[in-house]
């Protein structure tokens, strides 16, 4: 590391956190104006508006925006260094352009391991938080439940309900069945299940327990009320209503997916795009760094706003095309992984075209 280095990384950071406290401080102040009525209507406490909505709001909002605040911040920098001269000064002293980019690329290290521990740690638990808050206070959600489930909980065990209740904990017209061999060995069915999050066990109502012996049905047992374990199945198995994804870490969201794709459960594309964005997202600070100081590097007559001006473009270009993209993958029109991946695949390209035209 040397004090160019050290220089350029100060300058590259420092620019980056001030444009992130800026525009945050401008977000809060246009959100209260926005829902102040809805706070003053439904009687929020001020301890919740600040500490379960806006101290959850601002980080997640944060690190949306990433990968658009890297860009601006390292196009306004180093297109201030280039008017200046600094770049033609750096290059001239004997500095490659390719040496230039290294705290350049160390800044977008720090950035990205940062944002992917955040966007996979910290945020998902506050996400909870806030989005309990959004449901109380701001947008009451009418549960309509997941309807027509039917799902392997283990090998040999399949579950079908009518539909379940997440708000409530519960479901309708359930039934358990357990085959051996291809060969139906026991049915439970009641009309409703509800989960007790006190004691961990399933409350069925209305029940019938029947057992299958050489292919004849015998009744074991029916009543009105029985709780009960059912082993590997558990109320975040139903969970699929909106953002659900949000409030998981990667380890869990890993775990989800894998479990679900092993009872052969669909329409979990919504899971694997947000596991592959919060690999893909940091990765794209790489990217729009290499494109940023490729721009920037080149004094031109337009100077430092013709350079803001392009960046916003590019900018707002990338996460048009994101999702697009991803609106292909949700309907099943594109792999989920391609989707994600597929705007930085593009915009690495433009970059090192950008790259290889930049003044050496």
């Amino acid at each position: 590391m040397k004090k160019i280095d050290l220089y350029i990384l100060k300058k590259f950071l420092g620019t980056f956190f001030f444009a992130i406290l800026l525009i945050i401080s401008i977000s809060v102040v246009f959100d209260i104006t926005e829902k102040v009525d809805d706070f003053i209507e439904e009687n929020a406490p001020m301890k919740a508006i600040v500490f379960d909505y806006y101290m959850n709001f601002i980080p997640y909002f944060a690190n949306l925006f990433t990968p658009l605040f890297v860009f601006i911040a390292v196009i306004f920098f180093t297109s201030k260094m280039a008017y200046q001269t600094e770049i033609i000064a750096i290059l001239s002293s004997g500095i490659s352009f390719r040496r230039m980019m290294f705290p350049y690329f160390l800044g977008a290290a720090i950035i990205g391991v940062l944002s992917f521990y955040v966007s996979g740690y910290v945020i998902p638990p506050s996400n909870r938080v806030r989005l309990k808050f959004e449901g109380t206070y701001i947008k009451k959600r009418k549960d309509p439940g997941v309807s027509d489930i039917h799902m392997e909980i283990e090998p040999g065990t399949f579950v079908y309900m009518g539909r379940y209740f997440s708000s409530s904990e519960t479901g309708n017209f359930f039934h358990l069945e357990k085959y051996k061999d291809k060969e139906m060995k026991s049915k439970l069915s009641s009309r409703s299940i509800k989960y007790n999050y006190e004691t961990g066990r399933w409350e069925l109502r209305n029940y019938l327990m029947r057992q299958f012996i050489n292919g004849e049905e015998q009744l074991i047992s029916e009543g009105s009320y029985m709780d009960t374990i059912i082993p590997t199945m558990y109320p975040d198995d139903f969970k699929e209503e909106h953002n659900y994804f949000e409030m998981m870490t990667n380890t869990q969201l890993d775990d989800y997916i894998e479990t679900q794709q092993e009872r052969g459960v669909g329409q979990i594309e919504d899971y694997q795009i947000e596991k592959y964005k919060r690999i893909a997202s940091p990765f794209s600070a790489f990217i729009l760094t290499l494109i940023g100081v490729s721009l920037a590097s080149r004094k031109v007559r337009g100077g430092m706003g013709l350079h803001i001006g392009v960046g916003i473009g590019l900018s707002f270009a990338y996460i048009l095309f994101m999702q697009i993209s991803i609106t292909f993958a949700v309907n099943g029109s594109m792999n989920p992984l391609l989707s994600v991946w597929l705007p930085n695949l593009v915009f690495a390209i433009i970059g090192g075209i950008l790259y290889y035209r930049a003044p050496k």
